[in-house]
């Protein structure tokens, strides 16, 4: 089974921001100030002398501050893919679900290996930009042939 991307280095940016090092070889940001000001339990690391103290936790499955607060890796890597404007492996379960695809008609559709597709829904391999648009234009033909 493949495994989702873990942080291997985390570096906090004032006021709210993580540069993160994935298992994936992407480094990419989060911005997390949203959740700073709606989640309670996050309050303390609004104080920038805290925030900066973030650090990977443990086995590179969050970003940690201290031994009370933590953010998960599978989170925070839908959220740096989101706001880089590149598709998550959760946008691309969901093409699956909503389509109704199997790991082996998914592979099918878009002329690549089951393997392949395990690894974009896990997010052990990053979701290149023409595999989603390849997504995004087989789903388009389906609806249009289907009507």
């Amino acid at each position: 089974m493949n495994k989702p991307p873990r942080i291997e280095e985390v570096t906090a940016t004032a006021p709210a921001s993580l540069e993160i090092r994935w298992t994936t070889g992407e480094t990419m940001q989060a911005d997390i100030g949203d959740w700073l000001a709606r989640f309670t339990l996050l309050m303390p690391i609004k104080d920038p002398k805290l925030f900066a103290t973030a650090h990977v936790g443990w086995y590179g499955h969050s970003v940690a501050w201290g031994d009370d607060i933590e953010l998960g890796a599978d989170e925070l890597y839908n959220r740096c893919k989101a706001q880089a404007g590149e598709p998550s492996p959760g946008e691309f379960n969901e093409w699956m679900k909503r389509n109704d695809l199997s790991l082996s008609t998914a592979a099918e559709a878009l002329g690549m290996t089951r393997r392949m597709i395990t690894h974009y829904r896990t997010g052990s391999k990053p979701i290149p930009r023409s595999i989603w648009l390849a997504c995004i234009g087989w789903e388009t033909i389906k609806h249009r042939n289907a009507a």
